[in-house]
Protein backbone atom coordinates (compact mmCIF):
# COMPACT_ATOMS: atom_id res chain seq x y z
CA UNK A 1 0.00 0.00 0.00
CA UNK A 2 1.01 3.30 -0.72
CA UNK A 3 0.28 6.30 1.57
CA UNK A 4 0.44 10.00 0.91
CA UNK A 5 2.36 12.35 3.41
CA UNK A 6 4.13 15.63 4.05
CA UNK A 7 6.87 16.74 6.44
CA UNK A 8 6.06 20.14 8.64
CA UNK A 9 7.98 21.66 11.00
CA UNK A 10 6.27 22.46 14.59
CA UNK A 11 6.91 25.57 16.31
CA UNK A 12 10.31 24.29 18.27
CA UNK A 13 11.27 23.78 14.72
CA UNK A 14 11.24 19.85 14.57
CA UNK A 15 10.53 17.98 11.43
CA UNK A 16 7.16 16.15 11.52
CA UNK A 17 5.72 13.66 9.07
CA UNK A 18 2.02 14.63 8.68
CA UNK A 19 0.45 10.81 7.15
CA UNK A 20 -3.43 10.00 6.41
CA UNK A 21 -5.70 9.63 8.88
CA UNK A 22 -6.22 5.70 8.79
CA UNK A 23 -2.40 5.43 9.87
CA UNK A 24 -1.80 9.00 11.52
CA UNK A 25 -0.88 6.92 14.75
CA UNK A 26 2.33 5.89 12.91
CA UNK A 27 3.80 9.67 12.68
CA UNK A 28 4.66 9.13 16.63
CA UNK A 29 6.59 6.10 15.87
CA UNK A 30 8.34 7.50 12.75
CA UNK A 31 9.05 10.59 14.59
CA UNK A 32 10.89 8.69 17.38
CA UNK A 33 13.42 7.06 15.12
CA UNK A 34 16.49 8.99 15.92
CA UNK A 35 19.27 7.05 14.05
CA UNK A 36 19.94 5.57 11.03
CA UNK A 37 21.43 2.40 12.97
CA UNK A 38 17.71 2.20 14.44
CA UNK A 39 15.94 2.29 10.84
CA UNK A 40 18.42 -0.30 9.27
CA UNK A 41 17.35 -2.31 12.66
CA UNK A 42 13.96 -2.23 12.30
CA UNK A 43 14.09 -3.09 8.47
CA UNK A 44 15.85 -6.26 9.28
CA UNK A 45 13.23 -6.91 11.77
CA UNK A 46 10.41 -6.38 9.43
CA UNK A 47 12.27 -8.58 6.98
CA UNK A 48 12.74 -11.02 9.18
CA UNK A 49 8.80 -11.27 9.92
CA UNK A 50 8.28 -11.19 5.77
CA UNK A 51 10.38 -14.35 5.34
CA UNK A 52 8.92 -16.13 8.44
CA UNK A 53 12.13 -16.19 10.97
CA UNK A 54 9.52 -14.37 13.17
CA UNK A 55 6.27 -14.60 13.49
CA UNK A 56 5.54 -11.54 14.62
CA UNK A 57 7.46 -8.24 16.26
CA UNK A 58 6.64 -5.37 18.47
CA UNK A 59 9.18 -2.82 18.61
CA UNK A 60 8.16 -0.56 22.14
CA UNK A 61 9.75 3.21 22.07
CA UNK A 62 8.47 5.51 24.87
CA UNK A 63 4.88 5.56 25.18
CA UNK A 64 4.89 3.95 21.31
CA UNK A 65 4.23 0.08 19.59
CA UNK A 66 4.21 -1.03 16.93
CA UNK A 67 3.38 -4.66 16.03
CA UNK A 68 4.55 -6.26 12.89
CA UNK A 69 2.95 -9.41 11.40
CA UNK A 70 2.85 -10.53 7.89
CA UNK A 71 -0.66 -10.83 6.97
Amino acid sequence: MKYSYEFKKDPFGDLGIILPEEICLFSDFIENIATVEQVDEYIEYIEKVLNGTYEDFEIELNATSVLIKKM
